[in-house]
């Protein structure tokens, strides 16, 4: 079931009056002013698209992060190729020798660590197969490692003389301490068919939070994004489900914070940004284009989530 997305206006900042504050705000004390990309990027280079609450920039990845200035970003999430072969745009190689891809992918990653504040967030979406070895090259740079979040999403053909695969590692490791976690409750599991609920929590039901559980370190709610109207219909590669970048973001920011993405894919990142009123940052080598159509025409929409967010 999609969730409706607050509609707002570019027209302002379109016209040039970069002081309006992005229109998705609910209340005056929540308004942020709008993105000011000089304070995060060296450099003259103008960014492809531009909205009130961030900036994407055309190209390769290891041309946009050595311009961001170090220790100004506060969330940083990266779900790369994942050197499988897939055919994303004319300018993506997936299909590298095992060792360059494990070598380039470190060199974003010190990128990425360099640009965090202290005890930011650094979210790495990949194959278990990968993130087996980023996981300790990041803790060998001195990463706190956090959790190695398990997303179960069964979209690919079983595989002869293997387990099904069913699941992505989402790596997530801070900066030092960190400096913002937050609670999320997920709502009581009840049967789709008939709304009865289906643990019974060891007999403990009546001591629970009515707001819901813990968010556990395995995830089995996030939807495939399956159906075009979650999708760029002129980008043919998987997109992520909003719920995700829902739970990366309200997890490790506030509202106001900056989360940046090296591999805009099809903008989910920055779609849900913009609906959570945080600024963001990112690149793209294929799709800017679909990227900046997503955000001003704002016609995908987003997936339900029913998290409860503790302040």
């Amino acid at each position: 079931m999609d969730d409706p997305v607050k509609p707002r206006t570019l027209d302002l900042f379109e016209q040039g009056d970069t002081s309006v504050a992005p229109v998705g705000c609910k209340a005056p004390t929540q308004c942020i002013p709008a993105f000011e990309v000089e304070k995060f990027m060296e450099g003259a280079e103008a960014p492809y698209f531009q909205s009130p609450y961030g900036a994407l920039f055309d190209g390769d990845c290891m041309d946009f992060l050595p311009r961001v200035k170090s220790a100004t970003i506060d969330t940083v999430f990266a779900d790369p190729p994942f050197n499988l072969d897939k055919k994303y745009g004319k300018k993506s190689n997936d299909k590298l020798p095992d060792a360059e891809y494990v070598s380039w992918c470190r060199s974003w990653l010190n990128e990425c660590m360099r640009i965090l504040k202290p005890g930011g967030a650094l979210f790495v979406y990949n194959l278990p197969r990968w993130n087996i070895l980023l996981g300790a090259y990041l803790m060998e740079q001195g990463m706190v490692f956090r959790h190695d979040i398990t997303v179960e999403i069964k979209s690919s053909l079983p595989i002869a003389g293997r387990l099904y695969p069913a699941h992505y590692s989402l790596l997530y490791f801070t900066k030092g301490k960190p400096k913002t976690f937050r609670k999320i409750r997920t709502p009581i599991e009840v049967c789709r068919h008939c709304g009865g609920e289906i643990k019974d929590y060891g007999g403990h039901r009546h001591a629970m939070n009515p707001l819901g559980v813990n968010l556990k370190d395995v995830w089995t709610d996030i939807p495939p994004v399956r159906h075009w109207k979650f999708k760029s219909k002129d980008r043919p590669a998987n997109a992520l489900s909003t719920k995700l970048l829902d739970r990366v973001v309200e997890m490790s920011t506030v509202e106001g914070e900056v989360v940046l993405d090296p591999f805009g894919g099809s903008g989910t990142t920055f779609a849900v940004c913009e609906k959570k009123n945080r600024y963001w940052l990112g690149s793209e080598l294929d799709f800017s284009q679909q990227i900046k159509e997503r955000l001003l025409d704002r016609e995908i929409a987003h997936h339900s989530n029913s998290d409860h967010i503790e302040d």
